[in-house]
């Protein structure tokens, strides 16, 4: 099983250098995965806005710049999105950071990709928030399209791109990875038909119906004529939020409950699993040493205990 970490922006706190020391000792820890969050802004709470899911000044560094620096400073760890919000970016640009940091990782960008939730960032962005799934799906098509053609020449609803190329492509052309992130049956039909894997994320929902999540998206691929075995799955490890739950804020200092969770998930059928290290952070580990030392003691766990 891979295991993958989703990276605390909030350890920028500590300055530059404590990022790419957790990075690093992620590689060195010997994870497969190293993910990233996206929002580039947050709403507060207004009259006549839905109420935000997570604070509003929530750090969260920008996707692209963050991998880049953290690809300097590794060299073996894969490096992705976990999920990058696609229909609030213009999409040849998003293929050019994409194919920049591929090519400067030497090719160890994973995209995730999803439509997001947050109508009030669309909109500080400028762009469409009622039309996003559609757009998504043309978005990814541009996305390969600038990765594999020359001249690149696209025509769709939303996008259009004539007789342009771009360069450099990334190592593995139309090929580098996209997974959809999302749990609607929009997301689950758009992994099948359109991307290379899944991700969903860990809750009491997903440990009654994961099975049948990812049978879903194998079955939306198998319609599409593409082979429903070579698409990946990945599940974030981590219980819901339940204010005054003690134990639910202690998950991520209890390896064997980690290690138990994680093995559920494998019998569902995921080929991967994500540990959130904002999570050992809101445990009590303040620090990028407690941190290392907490997703140390994790992995060893994991990699026993799982196959």
């Amino acid at each position: 099983m891979k295991l993958a970490v989703e990276f605390p922006s909030v350890v920028y706190r500590e300055g530059p250098e404590a990022v790419a020391r957790l990075a690093t000792a992620m590689d060195e820890i010997g994870f497969d995965q190293l993910d990233i969050f996206d929002h580039v802004v947050m709403g507060h709470d207004t009259d006549g806005r839905e109420k935000n899911r997570y604070p509003a000044k929530m750090p969260i560094m920008e996707a692209f710049a963050t991998l880049g620096y953290m690809a300097a400073c590794t060299s073996r760890v894969g490096l992705g999105t976990e999920v990058l919000v696609l229909p609030q970016r213009d999409p040849v640009l998003t293929a050019k950071q994409a194919a920049t940091l591929d090519t400067l990782s030497g090719g160890r960008l994973r995209l995730g990709l999803g439509v997001g939730w947050q109508e009030s960032e669309y909109e500080a962005l400028g762009q469409n928030f009622r039309n996003r799934g559609r757009r998504m799906d043309e978005a990814i098509e541009v996305l390969r399209a600038c990765w594999s053609q020359d001249p690149i020449d696209f025509e769709g609803e939303f996008y259009r791109v004539e007789a342009m190329a771009m360069e450099p492509k990334p190592p593995r052309g139309a090929a580098l990875p996209i997974w959809i992130g999302g749990h609607s049956e929009a997301a689950l039909r758009r992994a099948g038909r359109l991307a290379d894997g899944w991700m969903g994320v860990a809750s009491p929902e997903l440990f009654e119906n994961g099975d049948q999540a990812i049978a879903t998206v194998r079955r939306h691929a198998e319609e599409a004529g593409r082979d429903p075995s070579a698409l990946g799955f990945q599940a974030q490890v981590s219980p819901p939020p339940r204010p005054g739950n003690e134990s639910d804020r202690t998950f991520y200092t209890e390896p064997d409950r980690v290690a138990a969770a994680a093995a559920r998930l494998g019998e569902m059928g995921f080929d991967g699993v994500a540990l959130n290290l904002t999570g050992l952070f809101l445990a009590g580990a303040r620090t990028v040493d407690a941190m290392i030392d907490g997703a140390a003691a994790l992995h060893e766990k994991l990699r026993a205990e799982l196959v």
